[in-house]
């Protein structure tokens, strides 16, 4: 018999505005953005997606580095949700034609509370975050030529556009494979 699993409290709230790996390289994971051109993007995902079923596959999944951070697999339900929701926006993007598009306003922290990230199956989350990155690898591989540039704006005032938006999620991706050493 298993032991009781716990919840182990709130996650520091991460309220920080990460547009600004768009226009400089992040010191943590490396990403640069400038490196990474829309076309890429689908097989960053299948990539990622390969890491993060490796990383869930391990003893610790559930161990918090430390007090308010977020496990492997709190992490992993994170960027499950985050590819729903940046899949999501490319396609508010598309389906506006190229007009500006205002994306409604996401609490990744107050998903993470409510969908008890802490209580889930590794096996199960693995099995999700690859099929929530095969629908972003699918969906950034559709638009081509200006459709890139079509703009959309973030609930808080933050301008993007499709090109943008995908290297702003590409990062984010990317840089939890690093918050969980993956």
């Amino acid at each position: 018999m298993s032991e009781p699993i716990t919840d182990p409290g709130p996650s520091t709230p991460d309220d920080a505005d990460w547009t600004w790996v768009l226009t400089r390289p992040c010191p943590d994971c490396g990403f640069d953005a400038a490196a990474v051109e829309p076309g890429d993007i689908p097989a960053l995902m299948r990539e990622a997606a390969h890491r993060y079923a490796v990383r869930l596959g391990r003893d610790d999944v559930r161990s918090r580095p430390a007090d308010g951070v977020w496990s492997p697999l709190e992490y992993a339900c994170h960027v499950r949700d985050v590819c729903d929701v940046m899949t999501g926006r490319l396609e508010q993007i598309i389906a506006g034609g190229g007009e500006l598009v205002t994306f409604a306003d996401w609490d990744q922290d107050a998903t993470a509370v409510e969908r008890q990230y802490w209580r889930t199956d590794p096996e199960v989350v693995a099995r999700e975050v690859a099929d929530a990155c095969e629908r972003a690898a699918t969906a950034y591989g559709r638009p081509s030529g200006t459709q890139w540039e079509w703009p959309a704006l973030r609930s808080n005032g933050s301008r993007f556009t499709a090109r943008t938006l995908a290297l702003y999620f590409v990062h984010d991706v990317r840089h939890h494979l690093w918050d969980v050493t993956a």
